[in-house]
C-alpha cells in the first residue's frame, strides 16, 4: 500500500520560488572588484536569474549542458546558481586556486559548454584557451565599465548579456532525480574526480543543513560564507540562507583578509559564518591587533580541517562567539557531521573533549567504522577504523564511471580513519593515507596536530609520519610559529609529556616559515611528505 500524498519534486526551483513568495525583500549584500557594497533583495536576485537564464537559452544552453564558474562568492555567482540549475543546466563550480593542468582538464573532462570567469580570472583562462576546444564562449562577471581587454574567443560581458533580457523566464518543471551541480575533488591522488548531485540530493541536503542541531539559521540572522561558492556548493548556504529568508553576505574576493571580513560583520550585523580555520586565524589576528569585536556575532563554523582549541578559546574569551566544528566531503555533498553546543553542565575536561570532535551525524547520514577486513568496529570512542557513511546526499559513482563508488554492501568509504564513541560523536583520527602506523599501532597525527596548536608561539602545526628503521614509522612534527616568536623543538616536544601517551610523542621538531596549502586551504600532508622525502632522523633517535 502506498501513501496518498501529492507527488511534489524536490529541487531547487522550489526554493527559489519559495524565497521569492515570502521573502522578497531580504537582502543579498556582496564585495565585488566593481563595488564594494552591492546590496539588493531576493526579489532582484531572482529577476536577474530569469534574465540570465533567457541570456543562456539564447546562447544556445540545452538542458544538461554544464556551465562552469570561475568565481568568488558574490551576487553574481549567486544568480549563476539558479539560472543554471533552475533551468535544466548543471552548474559546474570550479576551484580557481587549482593548478592550471587541472584546470584544464576538469573544464575538458565535464565538457563545459560556457564559462562565467571573474575579471581575475581572465588570464588565467587566455593562457589555457587553446586546450579549452569544446568551451563555446566566456562570460566576464563585471560590467561594461570593468570589461577587461582580452583575447578570449567570443567572449561577452555578464551585465551586457542581462541588460537586454526579460526576468520573466518559463522555469521548466525539472525531475528531483535531475542532475543540478557538478563539483570536483582536490587533493587526491590522481585527476580530480567530479561528483554530480540531483535536485533531490541538494533539497534533503539543505533541509539537513537547516536542523536545529546543525547550522539552525532563522529568518532574523545574516549569514556570512567565507567557504567559497566554488567548494562543494559553500556547504549549501546559498540554498539554505534563501530558503529561510536570511539576509546573505558574500565577501567577494578578500575571503582570507581579516580587516575586510571584520568591517563587513560589523556593518552587516553578521550572527554566524563559515569558513575553514586558515580564515579564523587571520580574523583573530586583526582584531586581537586593532582591540576590535563583532558585537553582532554569535557562532561560527569550522570545517575542511579539525579546529584548533585556541581558535575556540579566542572566540568564546574574548568576544562571546561559540565555535562549531562540521565535518563533511565533496562526495557527501557535503555535510556529513555536526558538533552542536555542547551544554554548559559538562565539565569543562569532557566539554572540550567532545567540542574537538567532529560532532555527530545530521539526519540522512549513516556512519560505521570497519576493520581492515571490512568488519563493523564498536563505537565505544576506542576502536579506530575506516570510516564509511550512507545516505540520500551520499555519491554512489564519481561522474562518467562505470563503477559504482560503493563497498559491496552499500556504503561509500571517505578514506579517513575514525572513532565513534557511544554518544555517536565522530573523532577524525587521520585520513588512511595519512596515518601513522608506529610498531604495528596507529598515532593520529590530528590529536597531535591540535595538541601543539594550544602552545604558546604556535601559528599552524602539521604532523607527518617518517620512515624508521625500527619503528617503520615515527611522528614529526613541523611548526609554523606565530610573527615575532621564537620557538624551541626541545621544549615544544617535552610539553607533550603526560598530555598524550608516550609512544605518541614526535621523536622531532622542526620549524618552518610555512606549510604547504591545498587549493581549499588544507595543509597539503602529501606537499609536505615530499618536502621531507630526504628527512634523516638524528642518530639519538634511531639508536
Amino acid at each position: 500500500m502506498f501513501g496518498m500524498m501529492m507527488q511534489s519534486q524536490l529541487t531547487l526551483t522550489e526554493i527559489m520560488r519559495h524565497a521569492q513568495n515570502n521573502f522578497p525583500n531580504s537582502e543579498i549584500v556582496s564585495v565585488t572588484a566593481d563595488n564594494p557594497q552591492h546590496r539588493y533583495t531576493y526579489r532582484e536576485a531572482f529577476a536577474r536569474a530569469g534574465q540570465l537564464a533567457n541570456a543562456l537559452k539564447r546562447l544556445g544552453a540545452q538542458s544538461g549542458d554544464r556551465i562552469g564558474t570561475l568565481a568568488w562568492n558574490d551576487y553574481r555567482h549567486f544568480e549563476l546558481y539558479y539560472a543554471t540549475s533552475c533551468s535544466g543546466l548543471v552548474c559546474h563550480t570550479i576551484n580557481p586556486r587549482l593548478f592550471p593542468e587541472q584546470l584544464a582538464y576538469i573544464i575538458d573532462h565535464a565538457e563545459d559548454r560556457w564559462l562565467f570567469i571573474d575579471p581575475m580570472f581572465v588570464p588565467l583562462l587566455e593562457a589555457l584557451s587553446e586546450k579549452l576546444t569544446g568551451v563555446r564562449g566566456f562570460v566576464v562577471l563585471t560590467d561594461r565599465a570593468h570589461m577587461p581587454d582580452t583575447t578570449l574567443p567570443n567572449v561577452h560581458c555578464y551585465e551586457s548579456l542581462l541588460e537586454s533580457e526579460s526576468s520573466e523566464f518559463a522555469w521548466p518543471q525539472l525531475d528531483e532525480d535531475s542532475a543540478a551541480a557538478l563539483c570536483y575533488t582536490s587533493g587526491t591522488t590522481g585527476n580530480p574526480k567530479g561528483v554530480l548531485y540531483s535536485h533531490r540530493a541538494m533539497v534533503l541536503h539543505t533541509y539537513g543543513v537547516l536542523m536545529p542541531d546543525v547550522f539552525a539559521l532563522q529568518g532574523s540572522e545574516a549569514v556570512l560564507p567565507v567557504v567559497p561558492m566554488f567548494h562543494v556548493n559553500a556547504w549549501s548556504i546559498p540554498y539554505a540562507v534563501p530558503a529561510v529568508g536570511a539576509k546573505l553576505v558574500f565577501p567577494g574576493p578578500k575571503m582570507g583578509c581579516g580587516e575586510t571580513l571584520s568591517k563587513l560583520m560589523q556593518r552587516e550585523g553578521v550572527t554566524i559564518a563559515a569558513g575553514v580555520p586558515t580564515v579564523w586565524l587571520a580574523l583573530l589576528k586583526y582584531l586581537r591587533e586593532n582591540g576590535e569585536t563583532i558585537p553582532s556575532l554569535n557562532r561560527v563554523v569550522v570545517g575542511g580541517s579539525a579546529c584548533p582549541w585556541t581558535i575556540m578559546q579566542e572566540f568564546e574569551q574574548k568576544h562571546g562567539v561559540y565555535t562549531h566544528h562540521a565535518w563533511g566531503m565533496t562526495e557527501m555533498s557535503p555535510l556529513g557531521t555536526y558538533n552542536a553546543r555542547v551544554p554548559a553542565s559538562i565539565p569543562m575536561d569532557e566539554a572540550r573533549v567532545l567540542r574537538l570532535k567532529q560532532g555527530r551525524a545530521a539526519f540522512g547520514v549513516e556512519m560505521r567504522i570497519v576493520d581492515d577486513k571490512g568488519q563493523p568496529l564498536p563505537h565505544d570512542g576506542i576502536a579506530f577504523g575506516a570510516l564509511q557513511v550512507r545516505g540520500p546526499w551520499v555519491c554512489e559513482r564519481y561522474f562518467k564511471a562505470e563503477e559504482s563508488a560503493l563497498t559491496a554492501d552499500g556504503w561509500f568509504d571517505t578514506g579517513d580513519v575514525a572513532t565513534i564513541d557511544p554518544k555517536g560523536y565522530l573523532g577524525i583520527t587521520d585520513r588512511t593515507k595519512d596515518v601513522i602506523k608506529s610498531g604495528g599501532e596507529w598515532i593520529s597525527s590530528i590529536e597531535l596536530e591540535n595538541f601543539a596548536m594550544t602552545l604558546t608561539g604556535v601559528a599552524e602545526a602539521a604532523v607527518i609520519g617518517v620512515a624508521h628503521e625500527k619503528w617503520a614509522e615515527r611522528p614529526l612534527l613541523v611548526l609554523v610559529p606565530t610573527p615575532g616568536a621564537e620557538l624551541d623543538p626541545k621544549a615544544i616536544l617535552a610539553e607533550f609529556e603526560g598530555n598524550v601517551a608516550k609512544w605518541w610523542i614526535p621523536d622531532d621538531c622542526i620549524v618552518v616559515t610555512e606549510l604547504p596549502h591545498t587549493a581549499t586551504g588544507k595543509i597539503s600532508k602529501k606537499d609536505l611528505r615530499m618536502q621531507f622525502v630526504d628527512y634523516q632522523w638524528p642518530e639519538e633517535i634511531t639508536a
